[in-house]
């Protein structure tokens, strides 16, 4: 037996394409795959397996475990599934439902609490539908905030105590979020010291750990052409630049502000010009998800930083307009899992 940990992904929500994406990676990706498994319900991945049959191609069979390890023994090509209890089956696909809310978040738990008691190397989370969440009860707004409440509460701490933060990552580009899911209005207001230096300190660590070096981060600015010298603004003169000399007087190499319309593109890295900065540390949600999504959405992969866990997602949502029909894209999934292994092999 490897005794490698395996790696779980997360169903998502059923009535989406998080099954059906997470069928066709096993199906077409195995090698990457191997020694994963999903945790769902048996039904669900059962129909995805289906949903993504075509003609010319063997049927995906599913595999029943009885444990996380065994997801190292299983044949490629075939889809392993670890049963949880409790889930309803049967969810209408392309739906908004609390049941499928509770299942998706129910999925995320088990995951999270099996990663932080150290029998998973990591989770992959296919997408839940935020709407679902709410109706299901569940008090987060997405994957974020429910593993950092599942990593306090793990370590007995508050919150407050467990900062997390957004990376989206790719090989091009990787931005890290100081704001996540809030208002645009209340995304400016956050913009804080200490959210800002809070938000550097986990970046380096988190790159200096995967990097094996210091990280070079490029800080973005908050209004156009970050502030033009307090013309368009004064919180670069007033929060920005004193945070990042406080930053750098803690050994971490955060330059800026940049201008945002061109930071990203100086962080690129591409085959003919690696790029200037290993990260770009963005203000708000839409200013560091935009580049990396315009991109390409199949080449970006959501990554928490913070937790005493790795975590990963693909960079896109539930699609119910195409869920059920097998058009859905893994790619994303695929890169979630990679970068899954890469980050938890450091």
């Amino acid at each position: 037996m490897d005794t490698r940990l395996p790696l779980a992904i997360t169903q998502g929500d059923p009535a989406g394409i998080g099954p059906e994406i997470i069928a066709k990676a096993f199906r077409d990706a195995p090698e990457q795959m191997r020694g994963a498994f999903v945790v769902g319900e048996l039904g669900t991945l059962r129909r995805a397996a289906a949903c993504v049959r075509r003609p010319g191609i063997p049927d995906l069979p599913v595999a029943v475990l009885q444990s996380a390890q065994e997801a190292w023994d299983m044949p490629p090509r075939c889809l392993p599934v670890l049963p949880l209890a409790g889930l309803p089956a049967a969810i209408p696909i392309g739906r908004v439902s609390a049941e499928g809310g509770r299942a998706a978040a129910d999925c995320v738990v088990w995951a999270a609490q099996a990663a932080l008691r150290g029998d998973i190397a990591g989770l992959v989370t296919a997408p839940l539908h935020k709407e679902s969440l709410h109706a299901a009860g569940v008090d987060f707004p997405g994957h974020t905030e429910l593993l950092q409440a599942q990593a306090a509460a793990h370590a007995g701490v508050p919150l407050s105590d467990m900062p997390v933060r957004m990376m989206l990552a790719s090989d091009e580009l990787c931005t890290v979020l100081v704001s996540i899911h809030m208002a645009l209005r209340d995304a400016i207001a956050a913009v804080t010291p200490d959210n800002l230096l809070q938000t550097l300190r986990i970046a380096h660590s988190a790159l200096f750990k995967s990097l094996g070096r210091v990280p070079r981060i490029g800080v973005a600015g908050l209004n156009p052409h970050a502030g033009e010298g307090g013309l368009f603004g004064r919180e670069e003169i007033e929060v920005i630049v004193p945070t990042i000399a406080r930053a750098r007087g803690e050994g971490i190499d955060a330059t800026g502000p940049w201008a945002p319309d061109t930071v990203f593109m100086r962080a690129r890295h591409t085959p003919a010009r690696p790029g200037e900065f290993d990260a770009v540390v963005a203000m708000y949600h839409d200013q560091g998800l935009i580049p990396v999504k315009y991109l390409g959405v199949d080449k970006g992969v959501n990554v928490t930083l913070g937790l005493p866990l790795v975590r990963t997602s693909p960079d896109h949502g539930t699609a119910f307009d195409i869920a059920g029909t097998g058009q859905a894209d893994p790619a994303s999934l695929i890169e979630a899992v990679r970068w899954a292994r890469r980050l938890s092999s450091t």
